[in-house]
């Protein structure tokens, strides 16, 4: 018979369809699909025997394993990250560019005097490489991913019932080991590609960068002008003005930080694992048959639910990025309004990017699972805009004096509305004033409610 195999063949293989990953929709689609770090295992591009693609990849990745702090091993995926980086010329900021963003952050702090009483919280001004961005931002990054990716790796070998450790249990550590360092994979790459687009070290509404280091990216301002019909001094001075009001928000809000990292630590808590579709999935599973496990993997036997707790806790980020951000295009716009014709198109860019998920935005959600994107942005901004039109800059920043005290996603649906039937605080005295909020914080959180205006 001709081994060859083409027109009139009888090989029952032809013409079929490669083998459906059978990790699609669970954590290791990515480790096994097409282009994956196990691709070559399989003959003809469909997926192998399970056992023997785990003993391969074990000889093949051991180094990968070497014993780490945390959930991944952050070496090898800041390895990952220097070698994409590289990929493309990444010269050191020279001396001419530190100093124009030295010089715009300090223009920008001296216009946000007149919009936001918050005052500066721009202590040192960089400007960095793609390299030099990702060794600052790399302690948050640590902190927001490594929730997320315990959670998981726990949540999984929880799950398994008693019964079915006896098929999985041997395989469950590889599988454990295989997240892990597929998820350190990603993570480099991701933060390689990111480092060629970000612009700031808060470009996500988080504050990824050291407190009080206003941080620009100076390579990769082009791209973003690029059509916008914009001078560069123009982009740099309109990025340092975001970045200086975001480092005064996080500056004057102290809880702020952490209640942002602690919603993505929320989300990580709320994974679970199909238990009941385990039990029942590993129940017609055959030990003495590899096929049968395969089956069960192909059925998303190892997928997170989506469960209330992380639905919640992704609703509570949303709202709060969408504050975040619309309070600084709200400051921003009033700085600029007078002195920058510029800004109205650069604030529509920014906008833009924003709200079509830009490369932050999916990065971020390809690390942990999160879109980070503020879906009611414009929202936010026209709440903050209202609220200091009717009663003055000061009620629009003490609304950051608690979380108690700030807006819902109920009113971002009205945010015309919010605070509508208060009126413009009065003069008193600092004394007063410490008095007065102090009551309104005993009331909101040790009686349980939120406070509510008369």
């Amino acid at each position: 018979m001709n081994d060859a195999v083409g027109p009139g063949s009888d090989d029952p293989d032809e013409g079929r369809e490669p083998a459906e990953n059978p990790f699609r929709g669970t954590p290791f689609e990515a480790l096994f699909g097409p282009g994956g770090l196990a691709a070559g295992f399989g003959a003809g591009g469909e997926m192998p025997d399970l056992s023997t693609l785990f003993t391969q990849m074990q000889s093949q990745m051991a180094a990968l394993f070497a014993p780490h702090e945390g959930a991944i091993n952050w070496d090898y995926a800041l390895d990952v990250a220097r070698k994409h980086i590289a990929t493309q010329p990444d010269p050191s900021p020279t001396q001419r560019q530190q100093d124009a963003v030295a010089d715009a952050c300090r223009l920008a702090d001296h216009w946000l005097d007149d919009a936001t009483g918050f005052a500066s919280g721009v202590q040192t001004t960089a400007a960095w490489s793609r390299a030099e961005w990702l060794v600052g931002t790399t302690d948050v990054w640590k902190v927001l991913v490594e929730p997320v990716v315990r959670q998981l790796i726990g949540a999984m070998g929880a799950a398994l019932p008693e019964e079915a450790l006896a098929v999985a249990g041997p395989m469950l550590g590889m599988l454990e080991k295989a997240t892990g360092m597929m998820v350190a994979t990603q993570v480099g790459q991701a933060l390689g590609e990111l480092a060629g687009e970000v612009l700031t070290a808060s470009d996500i509404g988080l504050p990824l960068g050291p407190a009080g280091k206003a941080a620009v990216v100076p390579a990769n301002l082009a791209a973003f002008a690029d059509g916008l019909d914009v001078t560069e001094a123009d982009v740099l001075l309109y990025l340092a003005l975001r970045e200086a009001a975001h480092q005064r928000l996080f500056a004057h809000v102290p809880w702020l930080r952490d209640h942002l990292i602690q919603a993505v630590a929320d989300y990580a808590a709320g994974i679970e694992i199909d238990t009941a579709g385990i039990e029942e999935q590993m129940r017609g599973i055959d030990p003495t048959n590899p096929a049968s496990f395969q089956e069960a993997m192909q059925q998303g036997v190892f997928e997170p639910k989506n469960t209330p707790a992380q639905q919640a806790a992704l609703g509570r980020l949303e709202v709060t990025l969408a504050l975040v951000e619309g309070w600084v295009d709200e400051v921003v716009g009033q700085a600029t309004a007078d002195r920058m014709p510029a800004a109205t198109k650069l604030a529509e860019a920014v906008r833009r990017r924003r709200a079509t998920g830009g490369p932050a935005e999916q990065t971020f959600a390809s690390l942990v699972g999160l879109e980070l994107r503020p879906r009611r942005l414009r929202d936010a901004a026209t709440l903050w805009g209202s609220l200091r039109t009717r009663q003055g800059i000061e009620a629009r920043d003490g609304v950051w004096m608690s979380p108690a005290l700030l807006p819902t996603a109920d009113d971002l649906d009205d945010p015309l509305g919010f605070r509508e039937g208060a009126s413009a605080p009065t003069e008193m005295s600092a004394e007063e004033f410490d008095a007065e909020l102090q009551s309104l914080l005993e009331g909101g959180l040790d009686g349980g409610d939120t406070p509510t205006e008369e």
